[in-house]
């Protein structure tokens, strides 16, 4: 294999996404591969779709149509379609889309190098397995900026939300094991990776398939351990498996940021049950009540629209987050999922209308967001700088409550250079709709 051949990766979708994109380029580089972000300079190009909700549908279709064009502007000579689209639909990419050379699922992405092989020789690849843990991590090459990383813990979901096509793309729930996860968060931490995320499908659930029980904590607990890790992270926790036991560990570990994310997607009993959600609106209200009197940031996300939605549960969804006052929120109108339980619900509430309940929902999120970023004014928090803004002549970073990617930033003001990566006291002076304004304290 040549070794001058230049791969680009465009990865789309959540995080978890990114981390099978980001196994996939440490497998080129170390065949030789030459890595490159300039599409139009990539002799191959892999598309890592997402295939979870019609927008992310049509994002991927538009994006492998785009980078198709790179075979007559550029110097293309192979298109190779990955990730979750992929591996749900795709004898229908193979055969309507006839610019792509390669179709493979995600359990068949360890075959990377093999697939690429194969498309140079001009043989065109259709290979997807059943769902399972895509390919181990070898040598990992990270699209974050060195400073923070994803650990994804598992793949795959038994939680089968009637709304949800993920169990049917990424097959049940499939926890790593500790001892690969460990090692692979001491290597990060290596390479200077400072905040550590951990993410899977339900972080929760972790470990109950390998161990007969959930071992979120324990994990939580070694990762800590680790040298140079100085933040860590956990993202997509389900409200029904947020134990005491996990608080308590979130709260006795300096270095986990007290921040929870729970999608709750709805408060409504009767929606929540046709959506095959585990719990009750009670026990969701009383979860967050406890969780903001003991200090965590609050974030999770919700669904307007499903089939059933009344005005009566909107309102009372909508009664809900002025109350609880979630300091992080995004709302997505109910997609329609073809194989899904619940796109054959009879009651479906019309596009428009799921829309404009996410409309108002949002409108009334950034009150919310507004008012309670305005009392950390006047609070010296720890900020992690991110980068340079050259037009607000301000350095950007995130405090522990703020997730990377999905939250707001704050703006830092400095008398004295400040370095990417580094973690500086920052007085809080001004607060927005979603991001904050202070001055460090160096």
């Amino acid at each position: 294999m040549p070794l001058k051949i230049r791969v680009g990766m465009i990865a789309l979708g959540c995080n978890k996404n990114r981390v099978d994109a980001e196994v996939m380029l440490g497998i080129l580089q170390e065949k030789g591969y030459d890595l490159t972000n300039d599409p139009s300079r990539a002799q191959v190009i892999i598309v890592n779709t997402c295939g979870f909700i019609g927008p992310a549908k049509e994002e991927a279709i538009e994006t492998i149509l785009e980078m198709a064009q790179y075979k007559q502007e550029g110097e293309l000579k192979a298109l190779i379609v990955s990730g979750c689209l992929a591996q749900r639909y795709p004898e229908d990419l193979y055969r309507d889309i006839p610019e792509i050379d390669a179709v493979i699922g995600i359990t068949d992405e360890a075959d990377i190098a093999k697939v690429i092989e194969a498309v140079l020789a001009r043989k065109r690849v259709l290979q997807v397995a059943a769902p399972g843990l895509p390919a181990e991590e070898t040598a990992r090459v990270l699209t974050t900026p060195p400073y923070m990383a994803y650990l994804k813990i598992a793949d795959g979901c038994d939680n089968c939300c009637s709304y949800c096509a993920i169990p049917m793309i990424r097959g049940p729930y499939h926890s790593r094991e500790m001892d690969v996860l460990i090692a692979e968060a001491k290597r990060l931490a290596q390479k200077g990776v400072k905040e550590l995320v951990l993410v899977a499908q339900d972080t929760t659930l972790y470990g109950e398939d390998l161990y007969g029980e959930p071992r979120l904590s324990e994990l939580l607990e070694a990762v800590c351990a680790i040298e140079g890790i100085q933040w860590v992270r956990v993202l997509y926790t389900y409200p029904e498996r947020i134990t005491d036991k996990l608080i308590q560990t979130m709260e006795r570990n300096e270095k986990i940021c007290r921040y929870i994310d729970m999608p709750i997607q709805h408060i409504d009993d009767a929606v929540l049950a046709r959506m095959n959600r585990n719990g009750t609106g009670a026990q969701i209200r009383a979860l967050a009540k406890d969780l903001r009197r003991r200090g965590f940031t609050l974030r999770t996300t919700l669904i307007t629209g499903f089939p059933g939605e009344d005005e009566a549960a909107f309102e009372a969804l909508r009664g809900f987050i002025e109350s609880c006052t979630f300091d992080r929120l995004g709302v997505f109108p109910y997609s329609q999922e073809e194989g899904t339980l619940a796109a054959d619900m009879p009651d479906q509430v019309e596009e428009e209308l799921r829309k404009a309940r996410c409309d108002e929902l949002m409108q009334l999120q950034q009150r919310i967001s507004k008012e309670l970023l305005a009392r950390r004014i006047g609070q010296v928090e720890e900020v992690l700088i991110e980068g340079y803004d050259l037009r607000a002549k301000t350095y950007l970073g995130r405090s522990r409550a703020e997730a990377p990617e999905i939250d707001g930033q704050i703006l830092v003001h400095a008398d004295t250079d400040l370095a990417v990566g580094a973690f500086v006291p920052v007085r809080i002076t001004q607060a927005f709709d979603y991001d904050l304004e202070g001055v460090a304290l160096t």
